[in-house]
């Protein structure tokens, strides 16, 4: 791969799919050449793009990125800027603000889409993860606006190079943060630097910084960048903006490169391998998502002893709404994540003969790049009940935590008497060695009764689709679990087993 020295800030504007299974559409594309010694702009690059069909322009679209169909009606393809996305691109260090799940995966597909090899990039620093790890929530939300709004650098246009160009000003503050607290950690007091404008949450495990009335807004002292020179700064550990960058070789992974003279004490390597299987991609368009970013919840709240094991899956008639509990459990390191009991056991769920309404998506991937497998079934009355209690409960445990996460309800209702409420059930993947299988138990029940267990030598989700076809029925035996990631907090069903009736 040729070496090439700069790094590539770039970021793209689609379309925003209305309805499953639909694609995105590039219609902008923006980048930004910067020198890594000085983080200085050296080149610049933008164009709006034409799509291959305009009615996917549609007015959720507009309102997004404010791109309109006229805009790019003599826009070029993306065949005709291939090439210098490609040179942009291609043997180059690859940045940007949420662009492992969004923008790096839209390149990818528009190559592909036009049946050219598409750009590698020699490492990957998502300054979204870097960020959520580095400087934590202490400006908010972690979005890119919100960042933005919390240092004063002026209101997020959403538009490609006005918003690469904002995320390096974004990096710039938060690294000068970073170097003045680890340089002089006795002159800046813990809630030193949070904004009085930051939407944050509470955190009385003394991990992250609270809101402090009385200390000045950031944004009014932080005025210039310290130089990140290998002279001043040897160490990754001193120079944040580098320390989620990866190696070409190990960019499948997206891993975080190690100092062995400093080790990271949040290792986002080793907590990918716990959270790979519970990770959540909402299905809605331009979600910035953290990476493998666990819900926190504060540490004085515990399990009762009473409450641990599993109970086994209930049937929805034996479920007493009234014995729901959800309580955080330790998770990872100090941090915790919620959990639903029943009568002091994981609540688990058996719900018969659910009729598939939409098969099987793999419209997003997770960290390593695999698909997200999940399908949607009709939801019965009583089911719809069960998920609403559960709900109810676990977002009065958000709340007491000061969670000002969106909640995204696991039911779906739409008007119309044709149109049952729907759940979304997931398949998770685990990895053994290299190679990932799914982790959901899969079987197949003939009309005689005889059920007999589905074998996949390979993850192909292709195959997979044949056995979650429309109007297909499935006994699914399911587990809840609840989520808060990136300011969206729901309760994700997880298929534990499947029984798919080959009627």
């Amino acid at each position: 791969m040729e070496n090439k020295a700069e790094i590539a800030f770039f970021d793209v504007e689609t379309t925003v799919p209305t309805r499953p299974g639909q694609g995105y559409a590039i219609l902008e594309f923006g980048a930004i050449l910067v020198c890594p010694q000085k983080l200085e702009e050296i080149r610049s690059y933008s164009t709006l793009v034409r799509p291959s069909n305009p009615k996917l322009i549609s007015s959720l679209s507009v309102r997004c990125n404010g791109i309109k169909p006229e805009a790019v009606d003599s826009a070029p393809s993306f065949a005709d800027i291939a090439d210098t996305v490609y040179d942009i691109l291609h043997g180059r260090i690859w940045a940007g603000h949420n662009i492992v799940r969004f923008d790096c995966v839209r390149i990818r597909e528009a190559f592909a889409e036009i049946g050219r090899v598409a750009p590698e990039p020699k490492g990957t620093i998502d300054s979204l993860a870097l960020l959520t790890q580095k400087f934590g929530r202490r400006a908010g939300n972690m979005k890119m606006a919100t960042l933005a709004t919390y240092f004063g650098l002026g209101n997020q246009t959403h538009r490609s190079l006005d918003d690469v160009r904002m995320n390096v000003e974004v990096l710039k503050h938060c690294a000068t943060v970073l170097f003045l607290e680890s340089s002089l950690p006795d002159a800046f007091p813990e809630n030193h630097w949070v904004s009085p404008n930051a939407i944050t949450r509470s955190r009385r495990n003394g991990i992250s910084p609270v809101p402090n009335k009385n200390s000045p807004s950031s944004s009014s002292q932080v005025k210039s960048t310290p130089a990140l020179s290998p002279e001043n700064d040897r160490t990754e550990e001193k120079r944040p903006v580098f320390s989620l960058l990866t190696s070409s070789a190990a960019e499948s992974q997206y891993s975080v490169v190690s100092n062995t003279a400093h080790p990271d004490t949040f290792d986002m390597v080793a907590l990918g391998n716990e959270v790979n299987a519970a990770s959540f991609q909402p299905d809605v368009a331009m979600e910035e998502n953290p990476i493998l970013q666990p819900p926190e919840m504060p540490s004085t709240v515990t399990v009762p002893e009473s409450c641990g094991g599993v109970l086994g899956f209930l049937e929805l008639d034996e479920v007493s709404l009234s014995s729901i509990r959800a309580f955080p459990v330790p998770f990872f390191r100090g941090s915790h994540r919620i959990k639903l009991f029943y009568k002091g056991a994981i609540l688990q769920l058996r719900c018969p003969r659910l009729r598939i309404r939409f098969g099987l998506s793999t419209k997003f991937s997770d960290h390593a790049g695999r698909p997200r497998l999940s399908f949607v079934v009709d939801a019965s009355p009583s089911l719809c009940y069960v998920l609403e209690t559960c709900e109810s409960i676990v977002r009065k445990v958000y709340e007491d935590s000061d969670c000002s996460s969106d909640w995204r309800s696991a039911v779906t209702r739409k008007p119309g008497f044709v149109n049952n409420p729907t759940v979304r059930l997931n398949i998770p993947t685990v990895l053994n060695g290299d190679v990932a299988q799914y982790a959901t138990d899969m079987y197949k029940k003939e009309p005689s009764g005889t059920t007999q267990k589905l074998i996949f030598s390979q993850f192909d989700a292709t195959e997979l689709d044949t056995w979650f076809r429309p109007g297909t029925f499935v006994d699914a035996y399911l587990s809840l679990d609840p989520y808060d990631y990136q300011q969206t907090s729901g309760i994700r069903l997880v298929a534990k087993k499947l029984i798919i009736h080959n009627e």
